[in-house]
């Protein structure tokens, strides 16, 4: 059975990027400033330049709309997804082939078999570690493997140590803060992401989006640097 995730784009018009990915609040897409200040996080923490000299992988990255939006910074692009269908609207509206490409993927089986790691200098993983299900792997890997990417941004995910002010009516059990397979998919402290990052060899450092940020009061970033 296919998941949400793969279903609910289809059911959206074509042009509807952020409900497309779920950027929302009470189904409605976010406002185009909230997405600025996601991009400026980004930007920001992977220390993205207008020189445009890094080559970047997005692991996630969904139907590329969040993606373009840093190209301008980029020397290159390469994003992969297991969405078929959000792949296809990457290619559709944001491809910049061939140095600005999208590929559908299992993103752990993607970056045990990418041929040339060495080609990127940064990583981004926004709104989707907290769905994986082997991501202290997945860093090892890209600590291992991806050899000349200095900084990985993990983006949004959703702290254990709030999880009660989003869950209002009382928080579900530890089955589901648990389960990479739910709507938030696993919720993890500070201190868990930090102890996961160390044993993959990167130092990591939190960050916060604003106050007033639509769901800044339940979430975090993290930059992980490559240990010297």
């Amino acid at each position: 059975m296919e998941s949400d995730y793969k279903i609910h784009p289809k059911t959206l018009p074509a042009k509807d990027y952020w409900g497309q990915v779920k950027r929302t609040v009470n189904g409605q897409p976010i406002l185009d400033r909230e997405i600025e200040v996601i991009v400026n996080a980004i930007t920001r923490n992977l220390l993205l330049t207008n020189q445009g000299s890094d080559v970047l992988l997005d692991l996630g990255c969904g139907n590329g709309a969040l993606s373009e939006r840093i190209f301008n910074t980029l020397h290159a692009f390469f994003g992969v997804d297991y969405s078929e269908y959000l792949i296809s609207v990457a290619k559709r509206d944001f491809e910049k082939a061939p140095d600005f490409c999208f590929e559908v993927g299992d993103v752990l089986d993607y970056v045990l078999a990418e041929k040339i790691p060495e080609r990127f200098t940064k990583v981004l993983c926004y709104g989707c570690f907290s769905y994986f299900p082997d991501p202290e792997k997945l860093l090892a890997i890209l600590s291992q493997r991806f050899i000349n990417a200095s900084h990985v941004f993990i983006g949004n995910l959703p702290d254990r140590e709030r999880a009660e002010l989003f869950y209002k009516n009382g928080l579900p059990g530890d089955e589901e803060l648990t389960d990479f397979d739910s709507k938030i998919g696993v919720w993890r402290s500070q201190q868990e992401i930090r102890e996961m990052a160390q044993k993959a060899g990167w130092e990591a450092r939190f960050s916060f989006m604003p106050q007033g940020f639509f769901n800044s009061h339940y979430r975090y970033d993290v930059t992980l640097i490559r240990n010297s």
